[in-house]
């Protein structure tokens, strides 16, 4: 390869790292834009601002890219993932999940690495305390879940949250205001099970994670946990949590 290939090639190279670098700026700045709306004016009224962007901001930046990249956007979906079987959507899905994981633990491990592990649970705790009430409201925004739909609202938004792609959960109808939720594999917790570990002592973080979630869906509704680690547990689940009404 002569020295003007090298050239072109280390051109296109540092262009390609450039798009990926732009699209993350591009995320983060949405995040930021959120974060200060919600300082400024409150958590519902970012959600309600959010409501609007979302699909003008999403279809604005596919329709751009679609012209590049020569896919079409219908009905503002990018056509290939239209045109993919639904056994491989189902895997891109999970896939997704499982990449929202692996991301939440490099976050936690980088915190933990530099500033030791009570911080790091601190930020943990902090973060589900912003991403459940986003969650919900994601889910019921797309799934049509109405607000304060009482436990059946909550039982169907449980079904369609990120954790449900990725780990095994059970959802017992316990009584008419009475719903128990059991994590009967948990990726986090099996993976330190292989590996010969402890559980890791996620209690805290379930307690703002599924008391911010539930809420969000239905404000009346209350959230015990029956037990979660560092509790003890049986074998075939690694925490559960009753939400009531």
């Amino acid at each position: 390869m002569c020295e003007k290939d090298l050239e072109i090639a280390d051109n296109q190279e540092m262009l390609a790292k450039m798009v990926m670098d732009m699209l993350h700026r591009t995320i983060v700045h949405h995040v930021f834009w959120f974060k200060e709306v919600e300082h400024q004016m409150g958590f519902e009224r970012a959600l309600e601002v959010m409501d609007s962007v979302y699909d003008q901001s999403m279809g604005l930046q596919l329709k751009r890219l679609g012209k590049i990249l020569n896919f079409d956007v219908v009905n503002g979906i990018p056509a290939p993932l239209l045109n993919l079987p639904e056994e491989k959507l189902s895997t891109l899905v999970e896939n997704i999940g499982l990449n929202w994981l692996a991301a939440d633990g490099i976050w936690f491990q980088a915190v933990e690495r530099e500033y030791g592990m009570n911080e790091a649970k601190r930020c943990n705790d902090s973060c589900w305390a912003w991403f459940s009430p986003f969650e919900a409201w994601s889910i019921m925004r797309m799934h049509n879940i109405e607000p304060n739909s009482g436990l059946v609202g909550l039982k169907k938004a449980l079904e369609f949250r990120l954790y449900a792609k990725i780990n095994t959960q059970t959802i017992i109808e316990e009584s008419d205001n009475s719903l128990v939720l059991q994590m009967n594999n948990c990726r986090v917790q099996a993976a330190r099970k292989r590996k010969n570990m402890e559980d890791y002592p996620c209690k805290s973080a379930g307690l703002v994670e599924y008391t911010n979630f539930a809420r969000s869906i239905d404000s009346r509704i209350k959230t015990e946990c029956i037990a979660c680690p560092p509790d003890k547990h049986p074998e075939d689940w690694y925490c559960s949590w009753r939400f009531t009404i």
